[in-house]
């Protein structure tokens, strides 16, 4: 082979070897393209299924448009929307799967803070009887703490302190409740635990009065009077017009009257004057 021939062979071979080149990028450029396309195709399939109720096949379909095309802008928001679709029907433990997934791989993405509210009322709608099961009560719980803690001026942290305010009266009711059962049983000691679990953890819900108010009550029957007329002072002190007070009162005093009822009478009194004078204005 001449000089010539192998230049011209070299050229030929480097000729196509670039066409080669060219030609496996250009599939690849399709082939992504092409996978894309299948990708919004699931997605909006998935879409569809939500729209017509069927929530299973909508999440399939969302997992799928991730699955396709991780890489691409709409995997995170396929991800979310597939554990929306399990929290609609109520499927909360497919929900918490898919959102702690999500949340563990898209750390970043500007929707995070709805991932963690929406984790957060799928522990939350778990809860069945909490006088049987704490444990979907205090996940919730830990879970809309974090909500507030992490995103404090968004609205999932708004409606978290009302979700929480809601737990807090649960579990108040919860202690009210043992604690209700251990004095009807005569366990002095395990009720008064109870009900100072009350006083110390949950002051802001609607069972501090009565809880307060039985702490009187059981002291004062065991002959601790000093202890008793304590809690009896701090009743006063915060809720001196509640009937617990009232009650407590008439621990220390059998022949208490409760000073309100007079006010209360004489209101009704000018109540009924007026009425007596505007109906013989009309006569």
């Amino acid at each position: 082979m001449n000089l010539i021939n192998k230049f011209f062979y070299i050229f030929v071979i480097i000729l196509f070897s670039g066409c080669s080149s060219q030609e496996k990028k250009n599939v690849s450029i399709v082939s992504e393209d092409q996978i894309e396309l299948q990708m919004i195709e699931a997605y909006n399939a998935g879409i569809k299924a939500f729209d017509s109720e069927d929530f299973l096949t909508a999440a399939n379909k969302f997992n799928e448009a991730e699955l396709l095309f991780p890489q691409s802008d709409w995997a995170p928001k396929a991800s979310l929307m597939a554990a929306y679709s399990y929290y609609y029907d109520d499927y909360n433990n497919d929900a918490i799967y898919q959102l702690e997934l999500f949340i563990k791989t898209y750390p970043k993405d500007e929707r995070v803070s709805y991932a963690n509210y929406l984790l957060a009322m799928s522990h939350y709608n778990k809860i069945v009887d909490e006088k049987k099961d704490l444990g979907p009560l205090m996940e919730s719980k830990e879970k809309f703490e974090f909500v507030i803690k992490n995103y404090p001026n968004t609205d999932f942290a708004l409606d978290s302190n009302f979700k929480l305010d809601l737990i807090q009266e649960t579990l108040a009711s919860k202690e009210m409740y043992i604690a209700k059962y251990y004095i009807k049983k005569g366990k002095w000691i395990a009720a008064i635990n109870r009900l100072k679990s009350i006083v110390d953890n949950y002051e802001t819900t609607i069972f501090i009065e009565e809880a307060l108010h039985r702490l009187v009550e059981i002291y004062y029957k065991i002959g601790l009077i000093e202890e008793s007329k304590k809690y009896a002072n701090l009743l006063g002190y915060n809720y001196a017009s509640s009937d617990w007070y009232k009650n407590s009162y008439k621990v220390f005093n059998k022949e208490y009257e409760n000073p309100y009822k007079k006010i209360e009478k004489s209101k009704k009194n000018k109540k009924k004057t007026v009425l007596k004078k505007i109906k013989s204005i009309l006569n």
